[in-house]
């Protein structure tokens, strides 16, 4: 079953100390802050961007330590390049640290993927060839990260438009590599699988009985742009800017059905609607963690095609 990944600090004594336990969360966005106070109870937890925060303080600040006393806070960091060649920003890192010691969120995660080179910022998750060298690589900087931050993160799988002909791991195998030797855990986005998968013409479920499920700390939901590559073959864009597929729904409810109720995140960072639309995609995952809650679990890979 997925470990949960908590994070002390020193301020632990400070803060309310939330765990969601299974629930649907959204992301957090400035524009629905009133909604959210209004009723903390409508949604389980809400997840936010660490580069959104690294200001000193600020209307950013003033609002999330307001949402932190009423809700549980996810931080989920989207610029720390883990596979860059690079070693990582001391500066970036540190105020990642800060924003950890500062908010105490129940859980930390990042993502597979390279944003920088040399002095530029790439404003991408860009893919990674699955070789060895990228291996050790990926995982001394997430040992960084982790004795910087004093805890486990949880690292999520890419959405990719390419692959490599360097690569000599696939990338199932390639996580579970990195969970062994770091002790991270995994963030299971269902979208950027849907999406790789049709991308690359592999299957979707097959991937996810590949997938070691029993890392998982969290799961992402979101929506993707349906468009054409030259050649007129589906490409999907993940695009944060739409409602969850149909296709990604009934995916998502095989591996809860498999490993029962996992936190879910649904994600929406362009075209934010109004918080009754973003809400609602959050109970629609929530009805299907409350439909295998208590259930008896199997996170075996048979389990995945029952």
């Amino acid at each position: 079953m997925a470990r949960e990944f908590a994070i002390h600090s020193a301020n632990q004594n400070r803060l309310p100390a939330f765990t969601p336990a299974g629930r649907a969360g959204a992301s957090f966005k400035p524009q629905h802050f009133d909604a959210i106070a209004a009723d903390p109870t409508s949604v389980g937890f809400v997840e936010v961007h660490a580069e959104n925060y690294m200001g000193a303080g600020g209307p950013p600040h003033a609002a999330l330590t307001e949402i932190r006393n009423m809700l549980p806070v996810s931080l989920h960091g989207v610029c720390m390049s883990i596979g860059g060649m690079n070693p990582l920003d001391p500066e970036h890192l540190a105020r990642f640290a800060g924003l950890v010691e500062r908010y105490e969120p129940f859980r930390v995660s990042e993502h597979l993927a390279w944003s920088t080179h040399d002095d530029v910022f790439f404003n991408d998750l860009l893919p990674l060839p699955y070789t060895d060298e990228t291996l050790a690589r990926v995982c001394e900087h997430i040992d960084q990260v982790q004795e910087a931050i004093g805890g486990p993160i949880l690292l999520e799988n890419p959405s990719t438009y390419v692959l490599f002909f360097e690569s000599v791991w696939k990338e199932t195998d390639f996580l579970r590599e990195i969970v062994k030797r770091t002790g991270c855990g995994l963030l299971l986005d269902i979208n950027n699988v849907f999406v790789s998968a049709t991308n690359h013409g592999f299957s979707a479920t097959g991937y996810l009985a590949d997938f070691p499920l029993e890392h998982v700390g969290e799961i992402h939901l979101a929506g993707h742009d349906e468009q054409e590559d030259d050649e007129g073959a589906p490409l999907l864009i993940d695009s944060h800017d739409r409602p969850v597929a149909d296709p990604v729904w009934s995916l998502y409810e095989t591996v809860i059905k498999a490993c029962g109720p996992i936190d879910t995140l649904v994600e929406w960072d362009s075209e934010v609607p109004d918080w009754p639309v973003l809400r609602s995609e959050a109970i629609a995952a929530e009805r299907i963690l409350d439909r295998y809650r208590g259930h008896q679990q199997n996170v075996k890979r048979h389990a995945l095609h029952s």
